[in-house]
C-alpha cells in the first residue's frame, strides 16, 4: 500500500518532467493524478446479484503554451503512455484558440496532506459490504429490497511547472436501498468516509416502515402546500443551488441568482461548503487548498465558489473549487451543507443517521418528526428526482416526488399521497420568512461514485408549488 500511496505523486512529477522535455521551458502545465479502488455490492429482490470492483490510475494534464490552452487525459501510466499524452496535448494546443483569460498556475502552497481516511474502510471487501446488505434485508421484514453498498479509496496528487506539488488520500462508503410494499417504495440513504458509520439494520428498518406507510395513496389537488422535506429531498436543493447558483462561472456570466451582500435567504439558513468534512481529497483540480467556505451566513449571500479563472475574472481569489473540465462547467461547490440548528450534547456527527425513533407512521426519525409535529396541514416529502432547471437565473426547477409523500394534519401523518410534479424556485423556497424549521442532524449523501457529497438535515418550508400529478 505504501507504493500505491507514493505512486500518484511520483507519476505527476514524471509527467511534468516530460512536459518540460517536449514543450520546452515556456510551457505552463498542471498535472493531476489519482489512483482509485472502488467497489460496489448490488442487491435486488432481496438478494445480492452483483459484486463489482475497479482499480484505476488516471492522469489529467492541462497545458498552456504560446497563449493557448489544451487539456488531455489518460489511464496509460507507462513511460510511453505518459509521453504519448504529453505529445498529443502539445499538438492539440497549437490548434486551440488564444486564451487571454489564462489565470496562471497555483504557486507553491502549503496544503494539509491526508484527508478523510479510515483503514477499515480502505481494507473492506465484499464480505463487509454483504453484512450491511444482510442487515438491510432482514430488517426490511420480508419486503422486497434492492439497492447497493459501496466502498472506495482514493490516493491523489498534483504537480505543476511552477513547483507546486501536493498529495492526499481519502476513503468513502455509502449505502442506498429501497424496500417495496404493494407498489410503494421506501428509501434510506447514507454516506461517510467510514464504513462503520453505515448501519444496514437502521437503514432497512427506515425503508420498510416508509414503504408500508406508502400503500394505497390518495390523490390531492395541486397547489401550494407547507412541507417538511426529508434529507433525501433537501440534498436535491443543495445540488441545484451548488451547480447553478454558487458556481463562479454562472455568476460571472450573470446566469446566477446569487448577489453577495444581499439577504437572499431566511436568517436561519447558513450554507457551508466543507470538503474537509467529506470523503474527498484536501485539494482541488488546480492543486489549491480546500477549506470551509461560507457561501451564505444567516441568510446573507457572502460569496460564490471560484477556481483561478473565474476568480481572476471577478477580481478575487480562488476558493479551492476547481473541478476537471471547469472551463466548460465552472467551479461547483460539490460538498455543500445546510447548517443544522444547534444540536444538543450527544447529537450525532454530520453524516450519521440517529437510531430508529419512537414515532409512528412514515416519520421514522425524531429529527423530522419534530418538524412534522409543527404542521397544521401540509405534506411530508421523502425525495425529489428527475429535476430539471427551467430558468437558471431564478433557479426555477421542475421535477417529481418519489419514495413517499404523506398528508399531515394537526401534526399527525394521516394518509399516503400520490406523487406530484412540482415547479418551484429553490431560492424563493428558502427566502426570508419561508423557512419555518431546520433539523439538528444533517445526513451526508452522494450519488454512486460521485465526488459530490451533500450534508442535509430535514427542512420545514412555508410553501412548495405542486403543479400536477406525476403523469403531467
Amino acid at each position: 500500500m505504501e507504493a500505491v500511496m507514493a505512486s500518484p505523486l511520483d507519476l505527476a512529477g514524471r509527467v511534468v518532467d516530460v512536459v518540460r522535455q517536449v514543450a520546452g521551458p515556456g510551457a505552463e502545465a498542471e498535472v493531476g493524478t489519482e489512483y482509485a479502488e472502488l467497489a460496489l455490492t448490488r442487491f435486488a429482490n432481496s438478494f445480492i446479484h452483483q459484486n463489482m470492483a475497479d482499480a484505476l490510475t488516471t492522469i489529467r494534464l492541462r497545458l498552456h503554451l504560446d497563449g493557448r490552452t489544451a487539456t488531455g487525459s489518460s489511464t496509460v501510466v507507462s513511460a510511453d503512455g505518459v509521453r504519448d499524452l504529453v505529445e498529443r496535448t502539445v499538438a492539440a494546443v497549437r490548434h486551440c484558440p488564444p486564451d487571454p483569460g489564462w489565470p496562471g498556475l497555483t504557486p507553491p502552497t502549503a496544503v494539509a496532506e491526508g484527508g478523510n481516511w479510515d483503514e477499515e474502510t480502505a481494507a473492506a471487501g465484499p464480505e463487509q459490504r454483504a453484512e450491511r446488505v444482510r442487515e438491510f434485508v432482514e430488517t426490511a421484514g420480508g419486503l422486497e429490497a434492492a439497492g447497493y453498498c459501496r466502498t472506495g479509496q482514493r490516493h491523489g496528487a498534483f504537480a505543476n511547472t511552477a513547483g507546486h506539488s501536493v498529495t492526499g488520500r481519502s476513503t468513502e462508503a455509502a449505502m442506498d436501498g429501497i424496500a417495496r410494499c404493494g407498489g410503494a417504495d421506501g428509501v434510506a440513504r447514507l454516506g461517510s468516509f467510514r464504513l462503520a458509520d453505515l448501519f444496514g439494520n437502521v437503514l432497512g428498518a427506515r425503508a420498510s416502515v416508509k414503504a408500508r406507510a406508502g400503500v394505497a395513496p390518495v390523490e390531492l389537488p395541486p397547489g401550494r402546500y407547507e412541507v417538511v422535506l426529508e434529507p433525501t429531498a433537501v440534498a436535491d436543493l443543495l445540488q441545484n443551488l451548488a451547480t447553478y447558483g454558487f458556481n463562479g462561472k454562472a455568476y460571472n456570466e450573470q446566469r446566477s441568482f446569487a448577489v453577495p451582500g444581499e439577504q437572499q435567504f431566511d436568517r436561519s439558513v447558513t450554507l457551508v461548503d466543507d470538503a474537509l468534512a467529506r470523503p474527498v481529497l484536501p485539494f482541488d483540480a488546480e492543486g489549491a487548498r480546500r477549506a470551509p467556505v461560507r457561501l451564505v451566513e444567516h441568510g446573507v449571500t457572502r460569496t460564490v465558489a471560484h477556481d483561478r479563472r473565474t476568480a481572476a475574472e471577478a477580481g478575487t481569489s480562488s476558493t479551492g473549487h476547481a473541478v476537471p473540465g471547469g472551463a466548460a462547467v465552472g467551479p461547483v461547490p460539490l460538498h455543500l451543507g445546510l447548517a443544522p440548528t444547534t444540536a444538543p450534547s450527544g447529537a450525532t456527527r454530520p453524516g450519521e443517521i440517529s437510531g430508529p425513533a419512537e414515532v409512528s407512521g412514515p416519520v421514522v426519525d425524531a429529527d423530522a418528526a419534530a418538524l412534522v409535529a409543527q404542521l397544521r396541514r401540509g405534506l411530508l416529502v421523502t425525495d425529489l428526482w428527475y429535476t430539471r432547471v427551467l430558468d437558471p437565473r431564478s433557479l426555477v426547477v421542475t421535477g417529481l416526488t418519489r419514495n413517499g409523500v404523506w398528508l399531515v394534519e394537526d401534526g399527525e401523518v394521516t394518509t399516503a399521497v400520490q406523487n406530484f410534479r412540482f415547479t418551484q424556485s429553490y431560492p424563493q423556497a428558502l427566502a426570508p420568512g419561508a423557512v419555518l424549521g431546520i433539523g439538528r442532524h444533517p445526513v451526508v449523501q452522494s450519488h454512486t461514485f460521485s465526488n459530490a457529497w451533500w450534508s442535509a438535515p430535514p427542512l420545514r418550508l412555508a410553501s412548495w408549488n405542486f403543479t400536477g400529478g406525476a403523469s403531467g
